[in-house]
């Protein structure tokens, strides 16, 4: 088996090679600005290498994992892990020789860093026995092993500088060896960049950048200019593993592609200013595609419940649940039924006019009305505390007949808001629907039964977390809130 790879042609055409056998003794360092056609240079040297050697790849953005439907390797969502998943699945690729692409994209810069930096750890860390040959490509290198300390946390940099600098001093006689990308050798540690000998430098604009890569090609200053005026795609190379002497390199071309590509022209829309208006304001308080709400799932019994109550023989009877439920729907057919529940739900209407009456117990609540019904000669069978909850929340919000048919849809909606919420969000909703703003802090904590403004926070955010509202603020600092399941907003108002 050959270990030589073509990365592309010299100016006359010759082809430049790398010599796997020696980069993985010796590692490789690339340079270039954005744009300058590094990722394209690193995909380069993994396809060419795919079938010669394992590959392990940390991709802060994604980039890498069409390699995988081409070359077969494993792609490992780094977001989908915790630390300790991640360090045995960095053991299992070393026992197993499995080459990968850590995907770091769907995390922030601090936790990407923790992240490789427990991979690699996990990497170095392999028994003696499996300390096989592997390429570790790490791309934008610079977040990895920043040279001075940024908007990260200072443990994620201490650990993930620490991984990097095992992988490149301490990783040759482990059989790791370290590719890095960075675009600027300014921004790399210092004791990071300074462990490779094989280098492929790109355009480059700043002159710090420029005079450092020269004296990394032991070019003379005054030759540092030749790398501004590279076009994309061209590196000058140099090390045991490419060439003697600098040599001039353009890359060759790629059978997979980038997630990220850079965009060209188009045409512009040839809509009207009105049509693009009306395009961007259409449906703005509704989320787009926002999953369907969740439905509670309905409750089954296990096979052994299930012999138990069939022996019992309690099959034969209705349960609990099914009893009330039926003695319920005796009493609405019976003479009067329909003029017991309005008197009801009056006495619920006249309660909740009633001063602080949203600052008492639901007990002492459901007692009061209990016996005020008693006192008009109105029977409470079938009527159980949470169904006085329920039916008090809509006469706080003055939702003073739930049977209207403008309600039915609320009502659907808030079976599945908890009892405690349910005065707030019949609140809110009824504003919505009316097209009025929504009640400001202090109203929603009087119907809340607080005096507390953080419990009013905590139940907005409950609320919009569990799917049933969208609080939105405007630059203006105007609070509207949405329901998306019944496609209505309030007006918006000073928060």
């Amino acid at each position: 088996m050959s270990a030589n790879i073509v990365i592309g042609t010299a100016p006359r055409g010759e082809p430049v090679e790398i010599d796997i056998k020696e980069l993985l003794a010796t590692r490789l360092l690339v340079q270039g600005n954005s744009g300058s056609g590094k990722s394209h240079l690193l995909r380069r040297i993994l396809e060419e290498s795919a079938g010669i050697v394992q590959q392990v790849v940390i991709d802060p953005e994604g980039d890498f994992v069409s390699l995988a439907e081409q070359f077969g390797h494993v792609v490992i969502d780094g977001s989908a892990y915790g630390e300790a998943e991640i360090a045995r699945l960095g053991a299992r690729i070393r026992q197993h020789r499995a080459s990968v692409v850590l995907a770091l994209d769907e995390l922030e810069i601090d936790q990407q860093m923790k992240c490789a930096a427990q991979f690699l750890g996990a990497l170095f860390d392999a028994p003696r026995d499996q300390w096989y040959p592997a390429l570790v490509v790490v791309d934008e290198a610079q977040l990895f092993a920043p040279a001075a300390a940024g908007e990260v946390s200072e443990e994620a940099r201490r650990v993930s500088l620490a991984a990097m600098t095992n992988l490149m001093c301490r990783g040759r006689k482990r059989g790791l060896a370290g590719v890095i990308a960075t675009q600027r050798l300014a921004k790399l540690a210092k004791n990071v960049a300074a462990e490779a000998s094989n280098f492929l430098m790109g355009r480059t604009f700043l002159d710090i950048d420029m005079i450092r890569a020269a004296d990394l090609l032991g070019m003379e200053r005054r030759q540092a200019e030749a790398i501004r005026d590279l076009a994309r795609g061209q590196f000058l190379g140099l090390g045991p593993a490419i060439a003697r002497r600098p040599v001039a390199v353009t890359i060759g071309a790629v059978r997979t592609g980038a997630k990220s590509v850079t965009p060209g022209l188009a045409p512009l829309p040839t809509a009207s200013t009105e049509e693009l208006r009306e395009l961007l304001h259409e449906n703005l308080h509704v989320e787009p595609d926002r999953p369907e709400f969740p439905r509670p799932a309905p409750r089954t019994e296990d096979a052994e419940t299930l012999a138990r109550r069939i022996a019992a023989n309690q099959l034969l009877e209705p349960t609990s649940a099914q009893a009330r439920e039926r003695e319920r729907e005796r009493e609405r057919a019976e003479p009067g039924a329909e003029e017991s529940r309005e008197a009801m739900i009056a006495i619920m209407n006249a309660m909740a006019q009633e001063d602080d009456c949203t600052f008492q117990s639901a007990t002492t609540l459901f007692q009061d009305f209990t016996i005020r019904c008693r006192m008009k000669g109105i029977s409470v069978r079938g009527l159980d505390a949470t169904m006085f909850r329920r039916g008090f929340a809509a006469a706080i919000a003055g939702i003073e007949n739930p049977d209207d048919a403008r309600w039915e849809d609320l009502l659907n909606l808030a079976k599945h808001v908890p009892d405690d919420a349910l005065g707030p969000f019949y609140v809110i909703a009824r504003a919505a629907i009316e097209g009025k703003p929504c009640p400001d802090d202090a109203d929603l904590a009087r119907i809340y039964g607080t005096s507390s403004p953080r419990r009013v926070q905590r139940l907005l955010d409950y609320l919009e977390k569990d799917g049933l509202i969208v609080v939105r603020t405007d630059f203006s600092g105007k609070r509207s809130v949405a329901l998306p399941d019944l496609g209505v907003t309030t007006a918006p108002v000073e928060a």
